[in-house]
């Protein structure tokens, strides 16, 4: 007798911490967040989305963007977020880069960074100005899968299960602290684009989860 092959849901997801076990207490200041993108900006229009429908309470006070083609500027407008190119290619270091960086998001008050798709290495000069307030998300159960085409690391290790990370940005690529996590299933028959569309959908509920998170351990240490 042959065995009922099993049901794979491809949009099943494991998130850790539960994402309904966070909120937000809408008396408390808002969370600041400074946002870093460098391509189309799907994760930070997530964001700045839930805080237009009052769903987080936060906001954004400026977003950056390194890449002059970067679509995350186009969606800031649409939000009516002040958008700033700083370009890497007009910088000779990427300690320069972060000096230019640090210094836009204290003109605007930001109290948090978020790496929304910042396809930048970040430096000391920026985590010491932002100390254990700099986060990032990767698209892998890191930490399984670091540095670039983490999607693709996947497929060639032949893996049955990825996902996508929230973490507190380190030094050293895609380590620190873990946030939260979402686990995705990998499909007989995959490929790198239709992996990383279902990874997207996920990165986008933990974003907002991780953020969730923070603002509600701002509001205890507040308290």
């Amino acid at each position: 007798m042959t065995a009922n092959p099993v049901s794979v849901n491809s949009n099943a997801c494991l998130i850790s911490p539960e994402i309904g076990k966070t909120s937000i207490a809408p008396a408390h200041p808002p969370l600041k967040l400074g946002v870093l993108a460098s391509g189309s900006g799907s994760n930070f229009e997530v964001i700045a989305q839930a805080i237009q429908n009052q769903q987080l309470n936060a906001k954004i006070p400026v977003l950056i963007y390194n890449n002059p083609e970067a679509k995350a500027a186009v969606r800031a407008e649409k939000y009516g977020i002040p958008s700033i190119l700083l370009n890497h290619r007009d910088c000779k270091s990427r300690e320069e880069l972060d000096t230019k960086i640090v210094k836009t998001f204290q003109e605007y008050d930001v109290e948090w960074v978020v790496m929304a798709g910042w396809m930048r290495i970040v430096t000391k000069v920026l985590l010491d100005a932002f100390p254990d307030r700099v986060i990032n998300i990767h698209p892998s159960l890191l930490p399984s899968f670091p540095g670039i085409r983490a999607v693709e690391q996947a497929l060639a290790a032949k893996v049955k299960i990825t996902g996508c990370t929230v973490h507190i940005a380190r030094l050293e690529v895609d380590s620190g602290p873990i946030l939260m996590q979402a686990a995705v299933p990998v499909l007989p028959d995959d490929t790198a684009e239709t992996l990383h569309a279902r990874i997207q959908v996920q990165e986008h509920k933990i974003m907002l989860g991780a953020i969730a998170l923070i603002a509600e351990s701002n509001r205890k240490y507040c308290d």
